[in-house]
């Protein structure tokens, strides 16, 4: 398959800027994947479409403020560095802006020296590995430094960094929200689990590596990078006895479709594991575990939408775009909502 296969018209003005007031009032599209068959509602009423037995599979990844501004030990130049995964404890692959300001040796300033970085290395991928020192504990340092890495498509300051983290967010690693999880709230989901429906949560930490562009023009060709991921024993008891008893497996999002996915056997068991996944999900897949997604409307040619249009086929998929983008849908991080069927 070629990377056109997977572009779609979009206007700028659809690129939702700053989230609703209400996490679970945004727009719902409801896709049948068997016919095509598209439905409008509002997020809310993914209720009326869970049935008793299923189960809902949520990322509890917490976003950490990874993106760090500091100077250059010695001219003073300013560089722009975001935490993308943590190596050992204090080693950390990151993105840097400009590069050519950060080889190997350069050392970083960060607020009054608080925090330093060394430059140790460089990645293929033209990013760099920074050994970091600093005094007490580096979550509370990063949490008086950083800032919350907002997609560069979104132009708006945020006012509450709560609205980039899910109500059930709770153990900190990602560079990026899984951003399914956003319209969700704590009521709905009570509401939810007292219907019958199972939830549970497995941990992915988002790294830039799921948003980055498919520069191959054959998709196959594309690489993802490795993000890590883990699910204890409990919630892997939940998914299995939804899957024996016949309850569908909903998933939350592409990050918790992929470590779903990475995380079965061939039957569609799941155990407790931890792990580094780059599984990269496009059309001819065959899913192991995962029947129906909940998922935001993706940038064009990413290979988020090729991981929906392996779930729900593509000619559906673009078609079922193409009327979000008629009716006028929120698209990426605080947009509207996907229920694929």
């Amino acid at each position: 398959m070629i990377l056109d296969d997977f572009d779609f018209f979009l206007p700028e003005e659809l690129i939702a800027q700053e989230p609703l007031e209400k996490r679970d009032t945004s727009r719902l599209m409801v896709l049948d994947k068997n016919t095509g068959e598209i439905e409008h509602r509002v997020f809310k009423d993914i209720i009326t479409y869970l049935k008793k037995g299923d189960c809902i599979v949520l990322n509890n990844t917490r976003v950490i403020p990874a993106r760090l501004f500091g100077s250059k030990e010695g001219s003073g130049g300013k560089i722009e560095v975001l935490l993308l995964k943590r190596l050992e404890k204090d080693v950390w692959e990151v993105l840097v802006k400009p590069g050519k300001k950060a080889k190997s040796g350069a050392n970083i300033i960060f607020g009054n020296g608080q925090l330093k970085g060394k430059v140790i290395d460089t990645t293929d991928e033209g990013g760099r590995i920074i050994r970091f020192e600093y005094e007490g504990i580096f979550e509370e340092v990063l949490d008086k430094l950083g800032e919350m890495p907002l997609p560069h498509y979104i132009k708006k300051q945020l006012k509450d960094k709560e609205r980039y983290q899910t109500v059930y967010s709770k153990y900190e690693g990602s560079a990026a929200a899984p951003t399914a999880g956003l319209h969700f709230t704590k009521e709905l989901l009570k509401e939810i689990e007292d219907s019958g429906v199972g939830i549970a949560y497995v941990t992915l930490h988002v790294g830039l590596g799921t948003f980055r562009p498919v520069k191959t023009e054959v998709i196959e060709e594309h690489h993802m990078h490795s993000e890590f991921y883990t699910i204890d024993d409990v919630n892997a008891e939940i998914i299995n006895n939804a899957k024996k008893n016949k309850g569908r497996i909903i998933s939350v999002g592409t990050t918790s479709t992929r470590t779903l996915e990475t995380a079965a056997d061939n039957e569609g068991r799941i155990s407790a594991k931890s792990g580094w996944t780059d599984i990269f999900i496009y059309p001819g897949y065959k899913f192991k575990l995962v029947d129906c997604l909940i998922t935001n409307f993706h940038l064009p040619k990413s290979t988020l939408i090729m991981l929906v249009s392996a779930l729900a086929g593509r000619e559906n998929v673009l078609n079922a775009y193409k009327t979000a983008v008629n009716e006028k849908y929120r698209f990426f991080s605080f947009g509207d909502a996907m229920f694929i069927r």
